[in-house]
């Protein structure tokens, strides 16, 4: 492994003053941590933990968006991909791009709604990333891939649930898939959703419907029955909680003049109107032994996120709950004058595992704390920011803004790099940069521009500044002042200048004991892997889904690339 000197001929100090150029807006302030993305619309949210991160995966209102002109309402007919994001501290989430569902299963889907996401090891040692999804309102699709961001292929050549199948029907709405698997490997699906059926009621509507899933986990063991969930509207999700199963589902907007003659009431107050509500039982097959539990989250419009459709899931990440659910925050921000343009909240939430009982929720702008600092000292990717200005949607490289049109195929996240323009900057939280001091900065992009590092906020005078120029994605390395940069620290990249620039990675180096400043750089024709945190991975270490490869060639040219699961 040989050593890079690197020539100290850009070493800056706080003494620098502001740069000239105005700053974008963001839609998202630098100090909440609501919605998870500054520029994405998404919804209807899943999630699951592999790898010591937490993907969480939603609707693709943005392509809605973008088919909308950005302007109108959200009909949802022109969703057809589903988008991914992830993280570890729970502060800044790096985004995937998205899945398009409607290329993977073909002719048969129209439309992928409302996802839920599982993943399974196998006996020989194989995993396997299923996520179900709402083809409109008339039937429930699977996709099943070898990693959690994909490459993803559809195992069916139909959907996997319609009406007409065995205890399916009378259900106005087969949508809204819920999927857990249980303690013995075995999985379930929940969904349904409408209008009460004309043998039902407000209070029992009679469309939602549990059926257990065969080893496959792509076909129905079995006929559905009956789970009497009332005031049912849509929005299905399952979880296992010591050893019983957990359905929460979002309640209709009509009246609850009948809640009195609901026999399993309790002491629970009727639910408020578009609520999200739960109910526990040991044996999901039998409709009498579910035992409702009340309401957990509120509308988000009544924590003034406007009112729209409510939908949430249940998470356990590294010992704690979270509540992820959507609301109209960053539309309300934004003020496009569009409507029902939905974004992915998290806050905190409150179980006990052990009584399966789920405290209330609130919707909050802050969102949870985090639970570990950023390493900048780790390989880190453009796409990971906790918010951002003049970053939208479709400045995401591989997503187009006419929405029929998507480079991404069945992989969320090949080759993602982020389009900034002048004034556009991202945000990392609480990078912590500890005590020894920063030796060096690299900055992997291609274009011409100015980037300039801002500790604390976007319009900071500047702790380094970095001019660079290359036609293809190269590393740009900046000795920069080590006084400037210790303890823990909201990292602003502010591009002042920008021509054709995509930000692709960043990471700081540490200052050497003996005071020279360094960066590691492989041997000719060498690579290394990382995983998405950057943590570099042995050779005898498996790489579990998403990765950075660096690799340099016989020329001496450094490569990044990003790359699936090793095997």
């Amino acid at each position: 492994m040989s050593i890079r000197i690197i020539m100290q001929a850009a070493l800056l100090t706080f003494a620098m003053t502001a740069a000239a150029q105005s700053v974008e807006k963001t839609y998202k302030s630098t100090s909440y941590g609501n919605p998870i993305s500054p520029c994405v619309f998404c919804a209807d949210p899943t999630a699951l933990v592999h790898g010591g991160r937490l993907y969480v995966y939603g609707t693709n209102d943005h392509q809605q968006f973008l088919a909308n002109n950005k302007s109108g309402s959200n009909g949802y007919g022109a969703i057809k991909s589903l988008v991914v994001f992830s993280t570890d501290d729970m502060m800044n989430w790096t985004f995937h791009g998205t899945i398009d569902v409607g290329t993977v299963c073909g002719s048969w889907c129209g439309q992928s709604w409302a996802p839920s996401a599982v993943w399974r090891q196998k006996a020989d040692g194989t995993e396997e990333f299923f996520i179900y999804f709402a083809n409109g309102g008339g039937s429930v699709g699977v996709i099943r891939g070898a990693t959690p961001i994909g490459p993803f292929k559809s195992p069916r050549s139909s959907a996997l649930i319609t009406h007409g199948m065995a205890g399916v029907d009378p259900c106005n709405w087969v949508f809204d898939p819920g999927v857990v698997i249980d303690g013995n490997g075995t999985g379930w699906i929940a969904f349904g959703g409408g209008d009460p059926q004309a043998t039902g009621s407000k209070l029992m509507p009679g469309n939602s419907r549990i059926a257990k899933l065969k080893s496959t986990m792509t076909a129905l063991d079995g006929a559905a029955v009956n789970l009497p969930a009332p005031y049912l509207f849509e929005a299905s999700e399952l979880n296992m909680m010591d050893g019983r199963f957990v359905y929460t589902y979002n309640t209709s907007w009509s009246d609850r003049n009948d809640w009195s003659s609901y026999a399993k009431r309790g002491s629970n107050a009727a639910p408020s109107s578009c609520s999200m509500c739960y109910m526990v039982t040991d044996n999901p097959l039998d409709p009498d032994a579910w035992e409702y539990r009340g309401e957990y989250f509120a509308n988000p419009g009544s924590f003034g996120f406007g009112y729209g459709n409510n939908h949430t899931h249940l998470q356990k990440y590294e010992d704690n709950y979270y509540l992820f659910y959507h609301s109209m925050v960053l539309e309300q921000n934004m003020k496009t004058g569009a409507s029902g343009f939905r974004s992915i909240g998290v806050n905190k939430a409150t179980v006990n595992e052990s009584t399966q009982r789920v405290g209330k929720v609130t919707a909050t702008n802050n969102g949870p704390a985090g639970i570990r600092n950023l390493n900048p000292f780790l390989l880190q990717q453009a796409e990971t920011m906790s918010t951002a200005g003049g970053v939208s949607y479709e400045n995401f490289t591989n997503i187009t803004k006419v929405p029929s049109v998507n480079k991404l195929g069945n992989d969320a996240s090949k080759n993602l790099q982020v389009k900034m323009n002048a004034g556009a900057w991202t945000m990392v939280r609480k990078a912590d940069f500890g005590k020894q001091g920063v030796g060096s900065f690299m900055l992997r992009a291609k274009g011409k521009g100015v980037l300039e590092i801002r500790l604390g906020s976007q319009t900071a005078k500047p702790a380094a500044r970095l001019e660079f120029s290359s036609t293809t994605f190269k590393e740009h390395i900046l000795d920069i002042d080590t006084t400037a940069f210790s303890g823990v620290r909201n990292v602003f990249f502010v591009f002042t200048e920008a021509t054709n620039v995509q930000f692709d990675a960043w990471q700081f180096f540490e200052k050497s004991t003996e005071g020279i400043y360094h960066a590691e750089m492989l041997q000719n024709g060498s690579s290394r892997r990382y995983d998405l945190s950057g943590r570099h991975l042995p050779g005898t270490r498996r790489q579990r889904g998403l990765g950075i490869e660096q690799r340099v060639d016989a020329n001496g040219l450094k490569h990044n690339r990003k790359v699936a699961a090793s095997r």
